[in-house]
Protein backbone atom coordinates (compact mmCIF):
# COMPACT_ATOMS: atom_id res chain seq x y z
CA UNK A 1 0.00 0.00 0.00
CA UNK A 2 2.51 2.44 1.08
CA UNK A 3 4.73 1.77 -1.16
CA UNK A 4 2.56 4.03 -4.18
CA UNK A 5 2.20 6.83 -1.50
CA UNK A 6 3.36 9.63 -1.59
CA UNK A 7 5.28 10.54 2.08
CA UNK A 8 3.91 13.42 3.74
CA UNK A 9 6.02 13.26 6.98
CA UNK A 10 9.59 11.46 7.52
CA UNK A 11 10.75 11.06 11.03
CA UNK A 12 14.16 10.09 11.73
CA UNK A 13 15.63 8.62 15.09
CA UNK A 14 13.23 11.32 16.81
CA UNK A 15 13.29 12.60 20.78
CA UNK A 16 12.27 13.85 23.18
CA UNK A 17 13.66 14.52 26.67
CA UNK A 18 12.51 16.41 29.27
CA UNK A 19 14.36 17.13 32.32
CA UNK A 20 18.64 16.71 32.42
CA UNK A 21 20.69 14.35 34.80
CA UNK A 22 19.16 11.84 36.85
CA UNK A 23 15.57 13.59 36.34
CA UNK A 24 15.68 13.32 32.70
CA UNK A 25 12.60 11.62 31.31
CA UNK A 26 12.38 10.35 27.56
CA UNK A 27 9.12 10.78 26.21
CA UNK A 28 10.71 9.55 22.89
CA UNK A 29 13.40 7.52 22.23
CA UNK A 30 14.15 6.90 18.60
CA UNK A 31 11.07 6.85 16.67
CA UNK A 32 11.24 6.16 12.71
CA UNK A 33 8.33 6.47 10.84
CA UNK A 34 6.59 8.12 7.38
CA UNK A 35 2.95 9.24 7.23
CA UNK A 36 2.07 8.71 3.92
CA UNK A 37 -0.87 11.35 2.05
CA UNK A 38 -3.95 10.56 2.88
CA UNK A 39 -3.99 7.99 5.06
CA UNK A 40 -5.20 7.49 8.28
CA UNK A 41 -3.61 6.07 11.29
CA UNK A 42 -4.39 4.87 14.29
CA UNK A 43 -1.80 5.56 17.18
CA UNK A 44 -2.47 3.00 20.17
CA UNK A 45 -0.13 2.78 23.36
CA UNK A 46 -0.90 3.25 27.37
CA UNK A 47 -0.33 6.94 28.87
CA UNK A 48 3.27 7.93 29.45
CA UNK A 49 3.89 5.84 26.34
CA UNK A 50 4.82 9.06 23.83
CA UNK A 51 2.15 9.19 21.73
CA UNK A 52 0.68 13.22 22.64
CA UNK A 53 4.43 14.23 22.51
CA UNK A 54 4.42 12.46 19.05
CA UNK A 55 1.62 13.80 17.84
CA UNK A 56 2.45 17.60 19.54
CA UNK A 57 5.99 17.45 17.36
CA UNK A 58 4.67 16.73 14.18
CA UNK A 59 2.23 19.15 14.36
CA UNK A 60 4.16 21.98 15.37
CA UNK A 61 3.45 22.36 18.68
CA UNK A 62 6.80 21.11 20.03
CA UNK A 63 9.88 20.26 19.19
CA UNK A 64 12.26 17.29 19.24
CA UNK A 65 15.20 16.75 21.82
CA UNK A 66 17.14 15.11 19.11
CA UNK A 67 16.15 13.67 15.54
CA UNK A 68 14.27 15.20 12.76
CA UNK A 69 10.70 15.91 11.10
CA UNK A 70 10.52 16.32 7.58
CA UNK A 71 6.99 17.76 6.09
CA UNK A 72 7.19 17.89 2.18
CA UNK A 73 10.83 17.46 2.18
CA UNK A 74 11.62 20.68 5.01
CA UNK A 75 12.78 20.14 8.25
CA UNK A 76 10.08 21.27 10.76
CA UNK A 77 13.64 21.34 13.33
CA UNK A 78 14.59 24.60 11.28
CA UNK A 79 11.56 26.31 11.33
CA UNK A 80 11.45 29.32 13.90
CA UNK A 81 8.50 30.09 16.31
CA UNK A 82 7.19 32.17 13.26
CA UNK A 83 7.74 29.75 10.69
CA UNK A 84 5.67 26.91 13.30
CA UNK A 85 2.65 29.30 13.25
CA UNK A 86 2.49 29.12 9.51
CA UNK A 87 2.82 26.19 9.45
CA UNK A 88 0.15 24.96 11.93
CA UNK A 89 -2.10 28.03 10.48
CA UNK A 90 -1.33 26.64 6.68
CA UNK A 91 -1.53 22.79 7.20
CA UNK A 92 -2.84 21.41 10.20
CA UNK A 93 -5.87 20.70 11.76
CA UNK A 94 -5.91 19.69 15.53
CA UNK A 95 -8.61 17.96 17.29
CA UNK A 96 -8.55 16.98 20.97
CA UNK A 97 -10.19 15.73 24.03
CA UNK A 98 -12.02 18.91 24.93
CA UNK A 99 -13.49 20.64 22.36
CA UNK A 100 -12.59 23.97 23.25
CA UNK A 101 -15.35 26.06 21.44
CA UNK A 102 -16.23 29.55 22.39
CA UNK A 103 -19.61 29.45 24.77
CA UNK A 104 -20.83 32.30 23.50
CA UNK A 105 -20.33 31.91 19.84
CA UNK A 106 -22.79 29.69 17.72
CA UNK A 107 -21.55 26.36 15.98
CA UNK A 108 -20.94 28.39 12.79
CA UNK A 109 -19.18 31.29 14.53
CA UNK A 110 -16.60 28.98 16.44
CA UNK A 111 -16.07 27.57 12.64
CA UNK A 112 -15.20 31.16 11.31
CA UNK A 113 -12.57 31.75 13.83
CA UNK A 114 -10.54 29.14 11.16
CA UNK A 115 -11.79 30.35 8.06
CA UNK A 116 -11.21 33.97 8.43
CA UNK A 117 -7.79 33.57 8.81
CA UNK A 118 -7.21 30.57 6.53
CA UNK A 119 -5.87 30.69 3.15
CA UNK A 120 -8.56 29.01 0.88
CA UNK A 121 -11.03 27.56 3.60
CA UNK A 122 -14.90 26.08 3.29
CA UNK A 123 -17.85 28.16 4.64
CA UNK A 124 -18.21 27.06 8.03
CA UNK A 125 -21.99 25.97 6.69
CA UNK A 126 -19.65 23.64 4.44
CA UNK A 127 -17.05 22.43 7.39
CA UNK A 128 -20.55 21.75 9.62
CA UNK A 129 -22.33 19.57 6.46
CA UNK A 130 -19.27 17.85 6.44
CA UNK A 131 -19.50 16.54 9.87
CA UNK A 132 -23.15 16.01 9.76
CA UNK A 133 -24.15 19.05 11.42
CA UNK A 134 -25.89 21.40 9.01
CA UNK A 135 -28.78 21.76 10.85
CA UNK A 136 -26.85 22.82 13.73
CA UNK A 137 -25.18 26.38 12.58
CA UNK A 138 -26.98 28.67 14.69
CA UNK A 139 -26.90 26.80 17.84
CA UNK A 140 -24.66 27.38 20.91
CA UNK A 141 -22.44 24.83 22.73
CA UNK A 142 -25.06 24.67 25.74
CA UNK A 143 -27.08 23.74 23.52
CA UNK A 144 -25.40 20.78 21.76
CA UNK A 145 -24.75 17.17 22.81
CA UNK A 146 -21.10 16.08 24.19
CA UNK A 147 -20.24 14.60 20.69
CA UNK A 148 -22.22 17.22 18.74
CA UNK A 149 -19.41 19.92 20.36
CA UNK A 150 -16.41 17.62 19.11
CA UNK A 151 -18.02 17.54 15.81
CA UNK A 152 -18.16 21.26 15.80
CA UNK A 153 -14.43 21.20 16.77
CA UNK A 154 -13.22 18.86 14.01
CA UNK A 155 -15.60 20.96 11.17
CA UNK A 156 -13.25 24.02 13.03
CA UNK A 157 -10.42 22.07 12.28
CA UNK A 158 -11.06 21.26 8.94
CA UNK A 159 -12.51 24.26 7.41
CA UNK A 160 -9.05 25.28 6.35
CA UNK A 161 -8.58 22.29 4.21
CA UNK A 162 -5.69 20.96 6.24
CA UNK A 163 -2.95 18.75 4.53
CA UNK A 164 -3.12 17.17 7.82
CA UNK A 165 -5.66 16.36 10.77
CA UNK A 166 -4.07 15.99 14.27
CA UNK A 167 -6.61 13.93 16.80
CA UNK A 168 -5.33 13.11 20.24
CA UNK A 169 -8.27 10.97 22.32
CA UNK A 170 -11.36 12.83 20.37
CA UNK A 171 -13.57 10.70 21.89
CA UNK A 172 -11.58 10.26 25.68
CA UNK A 173 -15.02 12.00 26.89
CA UNK A 174 -18.07 10.57 25.12
CA UNK A 175 -19.78 7.18 25.80
CA UNK A 176 -19.49 4.49 22.53
CA UNK A 177 -22.53 5.59 20.60
CA UNK A 178 -21.58 9.33 20.62
CA UNK A 179 -17.99 7.98 20.21
CA UNK A 180 -18.51 6.24 17.12
CA UNK A 181 -20.71 9.38 15.50
CA UNK A 182 -17.30 11.22 16.26
CA UNK A 183 -15.59 8.34 14.79
CA UNK A 184 -17.40 8.57 11.62
CA UNK A 185 -16.97 12.10 11.10
CA UNK A 186 -13.19 12.03 11.15
CA UNK A 187 -13.08 8.77 8.65
CA UNK A 188 -15.52 10.66 6.54
CA UNK A 189 -13.31 14.31 6.55
CA UNK A 190 -10.09 11.61 5.72
CA UNK A 191 -11.71 9.54 2.86
CA UNK A 192 -13.14 12.94 1.63
CA UNK A 193 -10.80 15.45 2.20
CA UNK A 194 -7.57 13.35 1.68
CA UNK A 195 -6.09 14.84 4.84
CA UNK A 196 -3.08 12.88 6.51
CA UNK A 197 -5.63 11.87 9.74
CA UNK A 198 -3.35 10.24 12.69
CA UNK A 199 -5.99 9.46 15.86
CA UNK A 200 -4.70 8.99 19.02
CA UNK A 201 -6.71 6.37 21.47
CA UNK A 202 -6.27 4.09 24.34
CA UNK A 203 -8.93 2.07 22.66
CA UNK A 204 -7.67 -0.64 20.36
CA UNK A 205 -10.80 -1.80 19.15
CA UNK A 206 -11.42 1.29 16.88
CA UNK A 207 -7.84 0.07 15.19
CA UNK A 208 -10.07 -1.15 12.24
CA UNK A 209 -10.78 2.36 10.69
CA UNK A 210 -7.11 2.18 10.02
CA UNK A 211 -4.85 2.00 7.21
CA UNK A 212 -2.11 1.62 9.74
CA UNK A 213 -2.02 0.69 13.47
CA UNK A 214 1.16 2.50 15.49
CA UNK A 215 2.02 0.77 18.77
CA UNK A 216 3.68 3.14 20.80
CA UNK A 217 5.71 1.88 23.71
CA UNK A 218 8.15 3.26 26.33
CA UNK A 219 8.98 6.26 23.69
CA UNK A 220 9.39 3.75 21.15
CA UNK A 221 7.67 1.87 18.44
CA UNK A 222 6.40 -1.17 19.21
CA UNK A 223 5.02 -2.13 15.83
CA UNK A 224 3.77 -0.53 13.05
CA UNK A 225 0.86 -3.05 11.54
CA UNK A 226 -0.92 -2.43 7.94
CA UNK A 227 -4.68 -2.89 7.80
CA UNK A 228 -5.11 -4.81 4.03
CA UNK A 229 -8.93 -3.07 4.47
CA UNK A 230 -10.48 -0.16 6.44
CA UNK A 231 -13.82 -1.39 8.43
CA UNK A 232 -16.48 0.94 8.39
CA UNK A 233 -16.73 2.25 12.15
CA UNK A 234 -20.04 0.68 12.20
CA UNK A 235 -18.91 -2.98 12.17
CA UNK A 236 -16.59 -2.15 15.03
CA UNK A 237 -17.42 -3.03 18.62
CA UNK A 238 -15.44 -1.42 21.89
Amino acid sequence: MTGLRREVFQIRALQKVYGTGAVAVRALDGVDLELYRGELLVLLGPSGSGKSTFLNIIGGLDRGTAGEVLFEGRRLDDLDEAGLTRFRREHVGFVFQFYNLIPSLTAAENVALVTEIARDPMTPAEALGLVGLAKRLDHFPAQLSGGEQQRVAIARAIAKRPDVLLCDEPTGALDSKTGGQVLRAIDKVNRELGATTAVITHNAAIAGMADRVVHFADGRLASVEVNETRRPIEELTW
